[in-house]
């Protein structure tokens, strides 16, 4: 099978990087309007949003439109290469942006007025050369090629190629030097290593645009490289790059409402234990994040211990404590299996006479502080047992 004709049957979609990059966009875009002044946030805005527009003008259907909307044959071509070198362009303002981060000096802000005006300067110079330019022929999918020996496009296509390269070359070489350096989020890092490999992908485009060129200069027709390899490329990178983004959000956002959940399913003894006190439960919300739900927990669980901490017996929890210490658990795990058996205690004690309450001033600091550590001792039932037991025995026995 031709090579053509194997590309075409592939069908690659510019809508699914199109998707990908406007995902992209809409989780980075809070950040990006609460914190507008900070260079890299704005930086990564214009990447995504001109990755979008570039997708979007470059479909066929978009091509098509837009000449016939302006009246002019092939109009999209500088339209496309001007949000293209604005996409390179928010490249290295980005590559600028993290290596410098919140430095605001002199070094810094030249830096971002040399990449504005040259590329600035390379979208000006691509509508120069198409205004004389002799292009009256509509193409629609292989404009590089039918016009490579054309005077005036020939230069503009080789512009934005160039500028194309060097753009990605500089940003996927700092990449690839980010992602070895120490101390990085793992998050952090598999994103980096998608963007790398996305800009990498990348350079395969301008490599298919070129070589197709140049056969075209030399009389041979490799047009398939530019009309199908270089497009399929371009979607795999820019899908590559979009992922880059998202990984590192989603991946955060993924292990911080894995946290809340294991805290909150690790109070869920305690949360039992409090129910059969107050007869109620917490409230239910099924569109409360995990946060406010662990947050609900937690309070349903302290004010229900507040209502039996006067049957509270703190001879039983010294007691336990130094029997949870001679059965050789740590004092960590000690100190969490007294407050559990002395808990227990009291509310059997509140069952029994609610009125009643334990002489003394219990202290309720350690007990309302660490609910989780109690919460995790109620699940031993049998070193529970083992406690209560020696700390029943007379108080020489658990003192030995």
């Amino acid at each position: 099978m031709e090579p053509s004709r194997l590309l075409t049957d592939l069908n690659v979609s510019v809508w699914l990087p199109i998707l990908l990059l406007a995902a992209a966009l809409a989780i980075k875009l809070p950040s990006i309007v609460r914190m507008w002044r900070d260079p890299l946030l704005r930086a990564v805005g214009g990447l995504l949003l001109f990755g979008c527009a570039v997708f979007v003008f470059a479909a066929p259907s978009t091509i098509a439109w837009t000449n016939r909307v302006t009246g002019v044959p092939n109009f999209s071509a500088p339209w496309v290469y001007s949000l293209l070198t604005a996409l390179c362009a928010s490249w290295l303002l980005l590559i600028v942006a993290w290596r410098n981060g919140t430095d605001r000096s002199a070094a810094t802000r030249r830096a971002t007025r040399q990449v504005v005006t040259a590329y600035a300067g390379v979208v000006v110079t691509l509508w120069v050369l198409f205004a004389l330019a002799d292009v009256p022929v509509e193409r629609i999918r292989d404009l590089d090629t039918y016009y490579a020996n054309t005077p005036f496009i020939r230069e503009q296509i080789l512009l934005y190629l160039l500028a194309h390269t060097l753009a990605c070359s500089i940003t996927a070489r700092l990449i690839w030097n980010w992602i070895r350096t120490d101390g990085l989020d793992a998050w952090l890092r598999w994103g980096l290593r998608l963007l790398g490999v996305g800009y990498t992908t990348s350079l395969l485009f301008d490599f298919s645009k070129l070589i197709a060129v140049v056969a075209r200069w030399t009389g041979h027709d490799l047009d398939w490289l530019s009309t199908y390899v270089a497009p399929a490329a371009a979607c795999a990178s820019a899908a590559l790059v979009a992922v880059g983004f998202i990984v590192p959000h989603a991946g955060q956002y993924l292990q911080e409402h894995r946290r809340l959940r294991i805290l909150r399913r690790r109070l869920r003894p305690l949360y039992r234990l409090t129910r059969s006190v107050t007869g109620s439960r917490e409230p239910f919300n099924p569109r409360a994040t995990g946060e406010l739900r662990l947050i609900r927990r937690e309070t349903f669980i302290r004010d229900a211990l507040l209502q039996v901490s006067r049957h509270l017996d703190e001879d039983l929890r010294g007691r336990s404590h130094d029997a949870a210490l001679a059965l050789g658990f740590p004092p960590v795990r000690a100190q969490a299996l007294a407050a559990a058996v002395t808990l227990l205690d009291a509310v059997e004690a509140r069952r029994r006479s609610p009125a009643a309450e334990s002489s003394g001033s219990p202290d309720t600091a350690y007990l309302m502080r660490e609910i989780q550590a109690v919460s995790q001792a109620l699940r031993r039932s049998d070193e529970l047992k083992a406690v209560r037991a020696r700390a029943a025995a007379p108080a020489e026995s658990a003192r030995a």
